[in-house]
């Protein structure tokens, strides 16, 4: 998959062929202005007021105590974009944002669109990560609660993305008892594991900031003692010998360095029973840009700039699972999420 400019008719077809379309200008000023709006419209909740019945411009305005004439424009844009259907001089939703910007829907992205409005700010550090190198240490950015619980709230809304393929695909441990999931913060894929595997407990092992705003997120999902929070750090936390089935590591090894993983990979073979299975789901780091194709490329370059490492090849990832002798399987490489998957590994009997 890819961001582009689609033709809708065989004129346009053909000047896009021809490179006549001046496409960096429209790839840009009208990619970063569609983004934007669809974040503001979430933020002021448009496609909440519109989940029940199609309303007017002026009835929006009025409700979302904005201006008429800015609503309007607003509007007009989001349904020349394919967000809104416009008939008779009201609004309603399309199937897009029905499915996934009404914070109802179970595919619901809301919280995804105003973190965002965090990493729009982020984005703008790219010269000088480029100019000197030095990455945003993001959790360290992340100074008031509010930031923390944006944070969760986002990283939570797009877990459903990847715990569907998760949950069909990784091959857990017959009988897995116990599970500790590090970095998990929200544990919505705890969650998705724990009630497909019916004896199976986890501990969350996440920063005290993450849990304390994590924790609300955690008990809607009404799973009581079977999935839990530890406060802690992954890089110093005593994970025990010999105490789980199951771990996993979730969208984290990319804030970490080549060595600061080896030595997570060792602490965590040693917690995992013989059998037992460590996943580490993440982004896993292309070896050409055709390889990555668009959205592979741009992610190295998103989590090159947010973390202290950027993302990490598989080769990388089984180098630290074979140094902590563990058995490395076939990394399971996600069709719903290009370029994200897991690499597993298990403990020898």
């Amino acid at each position: 998959m890819k961001l582009g400019l689609v033709a809708q008719n065989p004129i346009e077809w053909v000047m896009k062929r021809l490179n006549v379309v001046p496409a960096p200008l429209l790839e840009t000023q009208m990619a970063y202005t569609l983004s934007r709006l669809v974040m503001v419209a979430t933020k002021l909740g448009v496609f909440n007021l519109l989940a029940t019945s199609p309303m007017s411009g002026a009835r929006i305005a009025e409700v979302c105590h904005t201006s008429r004439i800015g609503t309007e424009k607003l509007l007009f844009a989001l349904a020349g974009a394919g967000y809104l259907n416009a008939s008779d001089g009201a609004y309603a939703l399309t199937p897009v944002s029905r499915k996934w910007l009404v914070t109802a829907s179970s595919h619901s992205l809301a919280d995804k669109m105003l973190l965002q409005f965090l990493e729009w700010d982020w984005m703008l550090r790219a010269e000088d990560y480029v100019r000197t190198g030095d990455p945003l240490d993001l959790h360290n950015s992340l100074t008031a609660d509010a930031d923390w619980d944006l944070y969760q709230r986002g990283m939570r809304a797009i877990a459903p993305s990847s715990s569907g393929e998760m949950v069909r695909r990784l091959k857990v441990p017959r009988g897995a008892r116990a599970m500790l999931d590090i970095g998990g913060s929200h544990g919505y894929y705890s969650v998705v594991l724990c009630r497909k595997h019916k004896g199976l407990r986890s501990v969350i092992l996440d920063l005290p900031e993450a849990v304390t705003q994590a924790a609300p997120i955690l008990a809607a999902e009404r799973m009581g003692d079977r999935v839990v929070h530890r406060a802690g750090d992954a890089l110093t936390a005593d994970l025990g010998e010999n105490a789980y089935d199951l771990v996993l590591v979730s969208m984290l090894v990319h804030h970490f360095s080549d060595e600061q993983n080896s030595e997570l990979v060792g602490r965590v073979a040693r917690a995992l029973r013989p059998g037992g299975v460590l996943a580490v789901q993440d982004i896993f780091r292309p070896h050409t840009p055709k390889q990555a194709g668009q959205f592979g490329a741009l992610l190295e370059f998103y989590f090159a700039l947010t973390s202290q490492s950027g993302t990490w090849s598989i080769e990388d990832m089984t180098r630290w699972q074979q140094q902590a002798n563990l058995q490395p399987r076939k990394p399971i490489r996600y069709r719903t999420l290009p370029g994200v998957g897991i690499q597993a590994a298990v403990k020898p009997h």
